[in-house]
C-alpha cells in the first residue's frame, strides 16, 4: 500500500517566500523519482469525483465573482506556472478572495506537494474552511497516483 506522509515542504523551496503569518500551508510527500513536471501531470489530473466537485464549486461561486473559467494557459488558467526548475514546479493564481500556489518538489527520492493559501478577505477564509477537507482528499489521492507511477 502506498504511504502518503504529512511532511513540511523542504526549506529550500521557493514557495516559502510567499508565506506570511496566518497563511495556510500544508505539505505531503511520497517516494517517487518522477520530475516535478511529470508528477504534476499525474497528481493534478482530477479523478471523476474531484471533477464533479469542481463543477459544483464553479456553479456555487460564480455569483460571488470568483474565477470559474478554466483553460490550460493564459489569463484564465487555473494553474498557471509561476516557476519551473529541474527540482520544483510552482503553479497557482491570485483571485479576489484568496491567492494560492501549489508546489511540487523533487528532493531525495520524494515528491513533495504543498499548497499555500493567503486569504484576501472574509470570503477567502470561509472558502478555505469549506474546501480544506476536500483539498486534503484530492492531494492525498494525487500523491498516491504519483507513487504508483514510479
Amino acid at each position: 500500500m502506498v504511504q502518503v506522509h504529512k511532511r513540511p515542504l523542504p526549506a529550500q523551496s521557493r514557495l516559502w517566500s510567499h508565506v506570511t503569518q496566518g497563511d495556510f500551508i500544508d505539505g505531503y510527500a511520497v517516494e517517487s523519482a518522477l520530475s516535478p513536471r511529470d508528477a504534476a501531470k499525474i497528481g493534478l489530473s482530477m479523478p471523476g469525483w474531484a471533477d464533479a466537485l469542481m463543477t459544483l464549486r464553479n456553479r456555487l461561486v460564480k455569483p460571488f465573482g470568483l474565477k470559474t473559467e478554466v483553460s490550460e494557459a493564459g489569463e484564465h488558467a487555473i494553474f498557471p506556472v509561476e516557476y519551473e526548475g529541474a527540482d520544483e514546479l510552482i503553479i497557482g493564481t491570485n483571485d479576489t478572495h484568496l491567492n494560492f500556489r501549489i508546489c511540487i518538489r523533487q528532493e531525495a527520492g520524494h515528491i513533495h506537494m504543498a499548497t499555500w493559501v493567503h486569504c484576501n478577505n472574509t470570503l477567502g477564509h470561509i472558502y478555505l474552511m469549506l474546501v480544506t477537507p476536500f483539498h486534503v482528499l484530492i492531494v492525498r489521492n494525487g500523491l498516491r497516483r504519483i507513487a504508483r507511477a514510479r
